[in-house]
């Protein structure tokens, strides 16, 4: 038998290490040539590393969240060929001799006497200790028990004629003090410690230098959206084999038709050069919730793509990135990004800018309220509209409030006549 050091690969892309977010193996494991070992992540990209032998695995490098060098030990592989002298060195050491740790003697001592078993009681065993009240309450043990789960003294309970507390007399006395802290108590959870690790501990990173590096503001407006909702309707009902519309194609399609006014907003800031890029194509990032966590996928010139480019494309993209078919090429290089909870939407958000971008905008729930709408004529009357949020926050060293507000209020009127989204 031989040892077969497996060192962490070169994966590419100029990449010098990798977390360690899975093991697939374990020391004492037989594994098969190309076998799964563990999962890598390096830049938001998880990689799976192959096993290059077959052997039984007798060492690995880390644990979960463990950093691993490109070109350091991953794991050791015992494989079949010649014996190298180290392996004798790794056998288990042999049990040691009786006269260095003798075993006790059995019957070295006598066997205690039993104790005399209690005498009978006349409650069923094993039975809750009774209530401490001013007079003895008679219940059973399983109305005892649900009154202490409720959290109840049976002494505060009016039992039944015969003086016995019942399931019943607990249900009035529950429906009497309804709203008074007794309702049914939740199921308690036992503490759950869970190392952060991989996509999570990614997102916990970034998050944290982008609100420590960027000082945000954000600037929230209403937007009437009925019109919007209307001519998407009207779309989806003539799309024939065409993906249908969403909400955010139409929100990319307002924002990409602004940007060339509002080059400040589609910008990377590298704060260490001092240099702000304002970039002239929108790769819109795309934040996507996936069971890891928040991944970001990148819409790539998305101001050159239509409506129905741009739902097949963000469909794809959504898909890619939870499943983890995602390419790292498109998981970077956004210039903007885009992030909407879709139907949990909310009132208004502040989300928070990825960094090294300037800009990130927000759109919200949409909901249905009265207002007053004017007419042609002037008058005045009361109408139910479509009503929605949009959010924007913004890195205040390189965008001004003035900018972002304007912005938002130019994209307002595309959004409130969306006949100019369709116009050349």
């Amino acid at each position: 038998m031989a040892k077969f050091t497996f060192n962490m690969p070169d994966v590419g892309e100029g990449v010098a290490e990798a977390e360690i977010v899975e093991w697939h193996v374990k020391v004492g494991d037989a594994v098969e040539e190309d076998q799964h070992l563990v999962d890598v992540m390096t830049d938001k990209a998880t990689i799976d590393i192959e096993s290059p032998v077959t052997g039984k695995v007798t060492e690995v490098a880390g644990e979960l969240g463990d950093t691993i060098a490109v070109g350091s030990m991953l794991l050791v592989i015992e494989v079949e060929g010649e014996v190298e002298e180290e392996v004798a060195e790794e056998t288990p050491a042999p049990a040691p001799e009786p006269d260095e740790a003798p075993e006790p003697e059995v019957k070295s001592e006598p066997a205690p006497e039993p104790a005399p078993a209690p005498a009978p009681s006349p409650e069923p065993s094993p039975t809750p200790a009774p209530v401490a009240t001013a007079d003895k309450v008679l219940a059973s043990p399983a109305v005892r028990k649900r009154a202490k789960d409720l959290g109840i003294h049976l002494g505060e309970v009016k039992p039944a004629a015969d003086g016995r507390v019942r399931h019943a007399d607990l249900d009035q006395f529950l429906a009497y003090n309804a709203g008074g802290g007794f309702a049914a108590p939740g199921k308690t959870r036992e503490d759950e410690a869970i190392k952060v690790i991989g996509l999570r501990k990614r997102i916990a990173q970034n998050m944290a230098a982008s609100k420590r590096h960027i000082p945000h503001f954000t600037y929230v407006e209403e937007c009437d959206v009925t019109e919007l909702e209307a001519l998407r309707a009207n779309l989806n009902s003539a799309r024939g084999q065409k993906p249908k519309l969403t909400m955010l194609p139409l929100m990319i399609a307002a924002i990409t038709r602004l940007i060339p006014d509002f080059p400040m907003i589609n910008a990377r800031y590298d704060d260490e050069a001092g240099v702000v890029t304002r970039h002239g194509a929108v790769h819109l990032g795309m934040a996507t919730q996936t069971d890891s966590g928040l991944i970001v996928p990148v819409i790539r010139n998305a101001e050159s793509r239509n409506l129905w480019q741009l739902a097949s494309e963000i469909g794809r993209l959504a898909n890619a990135a939870r499943d983890g078919s995602a390419k790292s090429e498109e998981l970077s290089g956004s210039t903007l990004t885009i992030t909407s909870l879709g139907p949990l939407g909310g009132v208004a958000t502040t989300p928070v800018i990825n960094r090294p971008e300037v800009a990130i905008i927000g759109p919200n729930r949409i909901i249905e309220r009265p207002m007053f709408v004017t007419g042609p004529d002037g008058s005045e009357r009361i109408e139910k509209r479509k009503l929605m949020n949009i959010s924007i926050s913004c890195d205040h060293r390189v965008v001004d409030g003035y900018d972002a507000a304007s912005f938002i209020q130019e994209m307002k009127k595309l959004i409130e006549t969306p006949v100019l989204l369709l116009a050349d």
